[in-house]
C-alpha cells in the first residue's frame, strides 16, 4: 500500500511517500480501507518535524481517516460497513490515516454519518467535529443568542470555519477574529456578522477589559485566549481547544472570580463515544453540505508534505483532504 510514512534516525528526521508492506500495520482488530484523510496542524507539526507529536518511529500520520471496514474480528463491524475515525492517538502512537489502509481497534470507530459521504466526512474532519463540541459546551453552559456576541479565534482555519458556520446556523451573532484581511468575505460568507483582526488580540492586554463576549470558540491560545478571557462579560463562557499561537497562557484569575467566566476545555482525541456520537449527529442535521464545499480544498497524497508547511505557516483557509488513493 501507499503510506506517508515519518522516519527518524542517523539521517534525520523525514516524511515521504513510499510502498508499504500491508504485514507492517500495527496491531487491531479491525482493518480499514482509507478513502481519505486530511491535514490538521497537529498532522502538519508531525510531518515537519516542528512539534513532537509523534511518540514511535516509523509512523503513518493523520489524525483522521474515512473508509471502508475489510476485515473485521469486531462484533460490532463487518466487512463493506463505512466507518470514520477521529483521534485516539492514531498518527501519533497508532499508525493513521495518510495511508491506503489502517488497521485499529474497533472502539476507536463510529458508523459514518448516513448524510455525509466519506469524503464530506473528512471535510469536517477532526476540526468540525471539535467545533461541535466547542459549541455544543457553550450551550450546555446557559449561552444562547439572546446573551450577545460569540467570538471566534483563528476563524479562517478547520475549526473556526465550521465554528462559524454552526453558529450561525444556531442564531447566533458571530465575530471572527483572524490574521488574514483577504479572507473576511469567506468569513462572512460563512456567517461572521463582523471580522476582527487578530492583532486586537494577539498581544498582551489588560487582566481585565471592556465586556464583550457572551461565548468564544478559541483555537489559538497563548495571548488571544488571555485577552479573550479578560474581555468575555459577566457569567460568560470561553471554550479553549487549540494552540496555534502557543501553549502558554498568561492571564489572572480576574475574569473567572469577579467576572464568574468560564474556562472550557475541549477535548476531541479521547472524548467519551457517546459525546462523539452526539457530535456528529448534529453536524449530519445541522451542517449545511453547500458550505462543506466552500471551506473544503481536496489534496493528494503527493501533496501533502508540502501543503504542511503551507499549514503551519497560516496560508490555508478552511480544511485540506487528502484522497490517498492519488
Amino acid at each position: 500500500m501507499r503510506a506517508l510514512l515519518i522516519e527518524k534516525d542517523d539521517q534525520g528526521y523525514r516524511a515521504a511517500v513510499q510502498n508499504v508492506d500491508e504485514a507492517n500495520l500495527p496491531a487491531g482488530d479491525v482493518t480499514v480501507e482509507v478513502a481519505y484523510s486530511t491535514l490538521n496542524y497537529k498532522d502538519a507539526l508531525a510531518i515537519t518535524g516542528k512539534g513532537p507529536v509523534v511518540r514511535q518511529f516509523p509512523m503513518v500520520p493523520g489524525i483522521d481517516l474515512a473508509g471502508r471496514v475489510t476485515q473485521s474480528d469486531s462484533p460490532d463491524f463487518k466487512p463493506g460497513d463505512e466507518v470514520i475515525l477521529n483521534g485516539f492517538g492514531v498518527g501519533e502512537l497508532h499508525w493513521g490515516g495518510l495511508a491506503g489502509k489502517a488497521r485499529v481497534k474497533s472502539e476507536w470507530l463510529i458508523p459514518l454519518p448516513k448524510a455525509f459521504s466519506a469524503r464530506q466526512a473528512m471535510v469536517i474532519g477532526t476540526a468540525g467535529y471539535t467545533a461541535m463540541l466547542c459549541v455544543m459546551a457553550l450551550e450546555q453552559h446557559g449561552v444562547t443568542p439572546e446573551r450577545g456576541e460569540v467570538l471566534v479565534t483563528g476563524a479562517a482555519g478547520g475549526v473556526g470555519s465550521v465554528a462559524i458556520a454552526l453558529l450561525a446556523k444556531r442564531g447566533f451573532t458571530v465575530v471572527a477574529s483572524s490574521g488574514r484581511s483577504e479572507e473576511a468575505e469567506y468569513l462572512r460568507t460563512l456567517g461572521a456578522a463582523e471580522v476582527l483582526d487578530r492583532s486586537i488580540l494577539s498581544e498582551p492586554g489588560k487582566p481585565l477589559q471592556k465586556e464583550r463576549w457572551a461565548g468564544v470558540v478559541d483555537a489559538v491560545g497563548s495571548h488571544t485566549l488571555a485577552n479573550a478571557c479578560a474581555s468575555t462579560r459577566y457569567g460568560g463562557v470561553v471554550t479553549a481547544c487549540g494552540l496555534a499561537q502557543g501553549m502558554d497562557f498568561s492571564a489572572t484569575v480576574a475574569p473567572f472570580i469577579l467576572r464568574g467566566v468560564t474556562l472550557a476545555g475541549i477535548d476531541s482525541v479521547y472524548c467519551p463515544r457517546e459525546k462523539r456520537l452526539q457530535a456528529w449527529d448534529l453536524l449530519a442535521r445541522e451542517l449545511d453540505p453547500k458550505l462543506l464545499e466552500l471551506v473544503a480544498r481536496e489534496i493528494s497524497l503527493e501533496e501533502a508534505v508540502a501543503v504542511s508547511g503551507e499549514l503551519l505557516q497560516g496560508k490555508v483557509r478552511g480544511r485540506i483532504v487528502v484522497d490517498v488513493t492519488r
